[in-house]
């Protein structure tokens, strides 16, 4: 654990391409943190992340002698440790609601995400995460952002893989006006802008 004793600052291993690094990079940028990013690949952690995280995994977040790994655990973590902006409601039941949110994103269109990726011929998981998204079109035009008229951690969970469309093949037609100008309105956000990496601008480079 000598890594975490020489950390004078918050300090984020992130993977440059990295979908849940991205997510955590966006609420870091969000509340203006001042935190160190210690790029790594994930299929080859390094020694130091290895001796704090023993998955080896990213993120993984060093906050003085704490260190947490999982996406959804540092991102609720920092929405605490730094309470403005607030990033969930403030109401327990619309707080536990956006939680399970959060679940049914990660279970459901991250895991068709994984499936494609995995993938590149799986057209099935492709055209079941294209009709999962392109139904709810009425509910991105619902709210400012999903579900809610503040951005929130769902926001951030949901960003980073909309922002991935193109490089699973998908391409939500103009016609889907809600969730076409969520998507603009979400990529445009400075905290988002600033949470990408050169790797991820070049997803949908020109």
């Amino acid at each position: 654990m000598a890594i975490v004793a020489k950390r004078t600052i918050m300090s984020l291993f992130s993977d440059i391409d990295d979908v849940y690094s991205h997510q955590v990079r966006i609420v870091l940028a969000e509340k203006g943190v001042n935190v160190e990013i210690l790029p790594v690949k994930e299929d080859d952690p390094g020694a130091d992340l290895l001796s704090i995280n023993p998955y080896g995994t990213v993120p993984t977040l060093i906050d003085r002698e704490l260190v947490l790994y999982e996406a959804r655990i540092i991102m609720e973590y920092l929405d605490e440790r730094f309470p403005h902006p607030p990033l969930l409601p403030v109401y327990p039941v619309a707080r536990a609601e956006t939680r399970k949110m959060m679940h049914r994103i990660e279970q459901d269109w991250y895991y068709l995400m994984n499936a494609i990726l995995k993938d590149e011929s799986a057209e099935q998981a492709r055209a079941n995460l294209f009709e999962s998204l392109t139904s709810l079109d009425p509910v991105f035009a619902d709210k400012h952002y999903f579900l809610s008229d503040e951005f929130s951690l769902l926001d951030c969970a949901l960003a980073p893989l909309l922002w991935r469309l193109p490089k699973l093949g998908l391409d939500i037609s103009p016609t889907f006006k809600g969730i076409n100008s969520y998507m603009q309105r979400v990529f445009k956000r400075e905290s988002f802008q600033t949470s990408l990496t050169d790797a991820e601008r070049q997803i949908r480079a020109a």
